[in-house]
């Protein structure tokens, strides 16, 4: 039995931030029931392109939308309909928790607030990730990942010095978001269940992209130390941490122990390194980056990466840079089960990243993400409806 199987959460999600984060509850074995708005097509990354499967309902077909939604139920409800509301209210009342990944002011307005539906159920957990927030000056702002990054401070620490400001390669501030908003979903149901009162837990992309600055916010409050970008990817202040060239490409070495300096100097044959003065230790590496760099580079350039990466045979932390296709195909990948197959009622099958949190022999088979609305009606079975209530909330466009 998977650790999250029986919790059910109710998520007015979209995009992909929130279905991030609930794909981690779908993962361990939640039941995630995606509502949508009937009037424009559901959640929004149905229509991003610019690839697309062959599915049972163009709705399913986007493969960004695939990836952040499989085994994952979709309803269609109005919710800016009061009988929509309703609707939700009576949804709620056997769910563990509410999830939503709206502009700050929209929870409040389409009744996703604990206050609002408490009477329905005293226990449900509410939470919300929001741009930032849903109380000051900027509620009502809409927000995104990258911008959260130009203004925490990531793009100034990103890319080389001699570069523009550069953004990180992937939405990492909606992922991290969405992963915090889990976690604390997760954290609000356990305090539910033990006290038997429910609450309102907030998340928003700004408080985690600045949260994550972490240490080098630690160094700017505390030493008046303003972090710049560093040349090679560099750590920035760990040394050998960064790219190398060799005979063919790159190499990323991490020596982040004084013992992997050792064991470096080793593999290349230049052990005479360790006893060199001006390397003895991270911080006279660090005082002589620049220098150490063009010794190291010297020395990688003998060898290919793939050369390299036998040589040290897993004793010094390094790896090859790859691409997406690279990183996908290398066998350490390719021969694992980290990608699932999924298959459409029509036979057609397509590949999928499996979940990162393993509970050994446990595992949920990947399904594909649904069709819009496609359980609408097996969902509203389940909380008591009938075929001639759910006829009826069709007609008034509620589902």
């Amino acid at each position: 039995m998977l650790p999250l199987q029986g919790l059910r959460v109710v998520s007015v999600e979209q995009y992909g931030a929130g279905p991030f984060g609930t794909m981690f509850l779908v993962n361990l074995g939640a039941d995630v029931i995606k509502v949508e708005d009937p009037r424009f097509g559901g959640d929004v990354s149905r229509q991003l392109g610019p690839h697309f499967l062959e599915g049972d309902d163009a709705s399913q077909n986007s493969m960004f939308y695939q990836q952040l939604n499989h085994n994952k139920r979709s309803l269609t409800l109005d919710l800016s309909k009061e009988e929509g509301r309703a609707v939700l209210r009576d949804l709620v009342k056997d769910a563990d928790a509410l999830a939503s990944n709206l502009r700050g002011d929209v929870p409040g307005k389409l009744g996703l607030t604990y206050a609002a539906l408490s009477a329905a159920n005293p226990k449900l957990v509410c939470a919300h990730l929001t741009a930032y927030g849903r109380e000051d000056e900027r509620a009502a702002w809409p927000g995104y990942d990258y911008i959260m990054q130009a203004e925490a401070g990531y793009f100034q620490l990103t890319g080389e010095p001699s570069g523009p400001p550069s953004r990180f390669g992937l939405s990492i501030i909606d992922f991290m978001t969405g992963v915090t908003m889990a976690y604390a979903l997760v954290a609000g149901v356990l305090n539910a269940r033990e006290t038997g009162q429910g609450r309102d837990i907030d998340v928003n992309l700004f408080d985690v992209a600045l949260y994550n600055l972490n240490y080098v916010a630690m160094w700017r409050m505390n030493a008046g130390y303003n972090q710049p970008r560093v040349p090679r990817s560099a750590h920035f202040s760990l040394t050998p941490c960064q790219l190398y060239r060799t005979a063919d490409s790159w190499i990323y070495v991490m020596c982040n122990k004084e013992k992997f300096w050792g064991v470096l100097c080793g593999k290349l044959g230049r052990p005479e390194l360790r006893e060199d003065a001006r390397f003895a230790t991270f911080k006279e590496r660090l005082q002589n980056r620049d220098e150490l760099t063009r010794v190291l580079d010297d020395a990688f350039a003998a060898k290919t990466t793939a050369e390299w990466l036998a040589v040290f045979n897993g004793e010094v932390p390094a790896a090859p840079v790859l691409d997406v296709g690279e990183a996908l195909s290398n066998p350490y990948v390719a021969n694992s089960d980290r990608i699932a197959e999924a298959a459409f009622g029509n036979g057609k099958a397509f590949k999928v990243l499996r979940g990162p949190v393993r509970c050994k022999g446990e595992g949920v088979a990947p399904t594909p993400a649904p069709a819009l609305g496609q359980q609408s009606d097996e969902i509203l079975r389940e909380i008591g409806y009938s075929d001639e209530r759910i006829a009826e909330l069709r007609r008034n466009g509620v589902v």
